[in-house]
């Protein structure tokens, strides 16, 4: 497999604190994705793949070239930061579009290709409100619009899914496969393991900054099923979903921590993610996030550097 981008034995530290620790990994053509718990790095050798950082050891190398103070290079990536740190005031389409025009492209070229890119994503009927009106996932999508909108070669996406609405899920990986499938490539992180399974069989894990493991996801899915996945629903009725989700015989327990969350743990996250639709279709119950903890991967991880 031809690698997009290669890490052998990158080194990054903060004064004391180390971000990445000897990294070695390689991450193939296609969508890749890298799995770590938060902390663990991730966002780190992100920084440096986009050019933001400088390793402090170790080479790196994204189709073949130093990432860093490489200004034609950074102009074949697209990149999806992992917080929602969007300008409020700014509407969907304005916002992509300044982005646009900051790297240099005409006001109508701008204006035609943010158009085009929140369409891809599903915010067409949102492009002309305010940023600051968009649910979580919304913002999240409007960050992947404007990473496509300049037609890169690569999209960096760092933790795209997290705390998204189900439907906004289901756009945002529709949209990483229909990228990849035109011939894009992909590196996105997470920390649920689930989520990358959908459109990738190609996985990287981290911990402490170190690549612990890679290659097929299903060596690795082994491992984690041996243990209770954790689940976490942001709902305003926790406790009639609850009771909604009971019926499932792999459901382990049920607990209300907040008066709008629930934190379910099953031994087979593949059917309670396959169910969970229907019962809330069903029960018409609102779902605003979904997420899944880290103790399912920590637990894997501490098989793997134990």
């Amino acid at each position: 497999m031809t690698a997009v981008a290669e890490a052998a034995g990158v080194s990054k530290w903060y004064g004391e604190v180390l971000g990445l620790n000897a990294f070695t990994a390689s991450f193939g053509t296609g969508i890749t994705g890298l799995v770590g718990p938060n902390g663990a790095g991730k966002s780190t050798l992100f920084k440096l793949l986009i050019g933001q950082l400088h390793a402090n050891q170790g080479t790196l190398r994204l189709f073949g070239e130093n990432p860093w103070n490489n200004v034609p290079l950074m102009r074949r990536l697209g990149y999806c930061p992992e917080h929602n740190q969007l300008y409020g005031w700014l509407t969907g389409q304005r916002f992509v579009e300044a982005l646009l025009r900051l790297d240099g492209m005409s006001t109508k070229k701008a204006s035609t290709a943010a158009t085009a890119a929140l369409k891809v994503v599903g915010l067409s009927g949102a492009a002309h409100r305010p940023t600051r009106t968009y649910s979580r996932g919304m913002r999240q999508r409007a960050k992947l619009a404007q990473a496509l909108a300049h037609d890169p070669d690569v999209l960096i996406l760092d933790e795209p899914l997290s705390r998204s609405d189900p439907m906004a899920r289901f756009q945002i990986l529709r949209t990483i496969s229909e990228f990849a499938k035109d011939g894009g490539h992909v590196i996105m992180s997470t920390h649920v393991l689930y989520e990358v399974e959908r459109i990738t069989q190609n996985i990287v894990l981290i911990h402490n900054g170190k690549a612990i493991a890679s290659g097929d996801i299903h060596a690795i899915r082994a491992l984690i099923d041996e243990h209770p996945h954790a689940v976490r629903i942001e709902t305003s009725h926790p406790r009639q979903l609850a009771q909604a989700l009971a019926r499932m015989d792999h459901v382990v327990s049920l607990e209300v921590p907040s008066e709008d969350t629930l934190l379910i743990r099953t031994r087979k996250p593949d059917a309670f993610y396959k169910e969970l639709p229907g019962i809330v279709a069903d029960t018409r119950l609102d779902v605003r996030a979904l997420e899944s903890p880290d103790d399912s991967l920590e637990a894997v991880f501490r098989y793997l550097v134990g």
